[in-house]
């Protein structure tokens, strides 16, 4: 199944989904001493390893982090082709004064905003919709 590309079609049916918890980046050298079930992302950079990871789970392992964030999940299935939907999204709210950080995986895009944002977030994604 490919994914969306028509960006009409992508900010009308992009149903944000908010997932529950508390969320956060931290840096590592090594992941072996983590469950990888517990860890949503991991990228590796020149100066460290970056993953994001529920904030119970960081304070267990004692990492730092400094954001703790809400994590969004864009549900339609949109191609890593697909064109203007990250600035979309992105303008919409910086707009109203919120950072947001993009993750975008096989199927959906996620957005990371500050916790305190997200009811905030929440009602400028869904006006895509409407």
């Amino acid at each position: 199944m490919r994914g969306e590309k028509r960006l009409d079609v992508l900010l009308k049916t992009m149903k944000p989904k908010h997932n529950e918890g508390e969320f956060v980046f931290c840096k590592t050298e090594n992941l072996a001493h983590f469950n990888l079930s517990q860890i949503i992302m991991t990228f590796k950079e020149e100066e460290s390893i970056t993953l994001i990871t529920k904030k119970e789970v960081a304070d267990t392992h004692g990492l730092d982090y400094s954001f703790v964030a809400s994590w969004i999940t864009i549900t339609v299935h949109s191609s890593l082709e697909a064109v203007g939907l990250t600035a979309a999204f992105s303008n919409a709210l910086s707009d109203n004064g919120i950072s947001c950080n993009v993750v975008a995986a096989y199927y959906h895009d996620h957005i990371f905003v500050a916790k305190k944002d997200t009811v905030k977030a929440m009602e400028i994604l869904n006006e895509f919709s409407k």
